[in-house]
């Protein structure tokens, strides 16, 4: 094994060791790990050892360990591009839609997409009894009785990646929009329920750990580390008519802000709705 500082545990050594293969591509994205005794066998450490390396690089989300199936590396972070034109106020029309193309987190060499993809409908919850419901209430500038909420999960890559909730001061909202499992952009949905056009206000970017709720929709213990991309939506002339809060597994996700256009220098002209 390489020479590292001698007060360095064993089995974070074997991590590091671990991690230099991913990074070489040794172990490429999607492939399963050897198994304990092969790792064991090649590293010259026992297996203890290797499950504590390995619990090691899973914590750092290097890792999924899948219980009867193997361990596999995680897929690097996709990146949610989000482009700043200051200069101009674009069409909001659901930039997680954009800026996560549904084929980005598929394996190497996969081509389209998993059946089953995309944003569907998982609950239409009455509105007025979470402190989430009050947030919206409050930036919306409406009562929380006005309001209609929507939860919806994004899949990609037949993975639940990104669970989101909208409030709109629409009531009441068509059956159809609102039932479970329906596919499709929620964004372009409410806007036509609604017969108005969305532009942004404004975002906000942190992080929360997963309640039990969010853990159960995007498949990760309590407490996970998720991204939160939350903000306001208005209409041509100011009004608020959509808050969304948006929670992604930290592990699969990072945001990337672009200040100048695609293909130019100076941010002029236009290539579409704000990332």
């Amino acid at each position: 094994m390489a020479t590292h500082r001698s007060d360095t545990p064993l089995y974070r050594r074997l991590a590091r060791q671990l991690q230099e293969r991913i990074d070489a591509g040794t172990y490429p994205a999607g492939s399963r790990l050897p198994s304990e005794p092969e790792l064991s066998a090649d590293f010259g450490v026992n297996r203890l050892t290797v499950r504590q390396a390995v619990a090691e690089l899973e914590r750092a989300a290097v890792l999924e360990i899948r219980r009867g199936v193997g361990t596999f590396v995680r897929p690097p972070a996709v990146r949610v591009s989000i482009t700043v034109d200051p200069r101009s106020q674009r069409f909001d029309l659901g930039s997680v839609h954009r800026a996560l193309p549904l084929d980005t987190a598929l394996p190497e060499g996969t081509a389209g997409t998993v059946e089953g993809d995309g944003e569907a409908v998982v609950a239409a919850p009455a509105v007025g009894r979470s402190a989430e419901d009050d947030e919206a209430a409050r930036q919306l500038g409406r009562a929380t009785g006005e309001l209609s909420r929507v939860d919806t999960v994004i899949r990609i890559g037949g993975r639940p990646r990104v669970a989101n909730s909208y409030w709109v001061p629409t009531r009441p909202l068509p059956a159809e929009l609102l039932r479970p499992g329906r596919p499709g952009n929620m964004v372009l949905a409410l806007a036509g329920a609604a017969g108005v056009e969305l532009e942004y206000d404004w975002r906000a970017f942190g992080a929360i750990g997963a309640d039990l709720t969010d853990a159960e929709l995007l498949g990760v213990p309590p407490g996970t580390p998720l991204l939160v991309r939350e903000g306001v939506s208005c209409t041509p002339d100011g009004t608020p008519a959509l808050y969304v809060r948006r929670r992604i597994d930290g592990s699969s996700a990072r945001f990337v802000l672009h200040y100048r256009e695609p293909g130019g220098t100076d941010g002029a002209g236009g290539s579409g709705p704000a990332e």
